[in-house]
């Protein structure tokens, strides 16, 4: 084999290498307070009428896993929350990973009528939720 060409093999499969690590890698960082995604039932607690409450009915389990996760904990007289998620030192990872803040933000800017100060309500299986991004819980 030539140099030019094992050299140039050589870059690529480089490339290739650290294109995977890159989305390896952010998923096993870890560092900071975790933040969750916490579905906690309003019991009127929210202003949001039954007309502009999001339907989670009609939601993808893929496309929103934390809130996914939340709600299936929860319950009409308990609070859920997801898995917990770490943002990463240097905001490295939240450019290369999924977050309940992704999700928060498309649910606010798909369904403007449904959300809050810090969150968006939905409803599921009947019950209302304020669906919210938190450290603590």
């Amino acid at each position: 084999m030539r140099p030019v060409t094992r050299n140039t093999l050589l870059g690529i499969i480089a490339v290739v290498i650290l294109l995977l690590a890159l989305g390896a890698l952010p998923g096993l960082l870890k560092s900071g307070d975790p933040y969750y995604t916490v579905a906690t039932p309003t019991d009127g607690e929210y202003s949001v009428d039954n007309g502009t409450a999001l339907n989670w009915s009609t939601q993808s389990e893929r496309r929103f896993p934390y809130t996914s996760a939340a709600l299936s904990d929860a319950s009409p007289s308990a609070a859920g929350q997801s898995e917990p998620y770490w943002r990463g030192p240097l905001g490295f990872k939240g450019a290369f990973t999924h977050s309940p803040f992704d999700e928060r933000d498309a649910l606010s800017q798909q369904y403007d009528g449904a959300v809050t100060d810090d969150g968006v309500v939905v409803r599921h299986n009947g019950t209302f939720y304020h669906i919210a991004v938190r450290q603590d819980v």
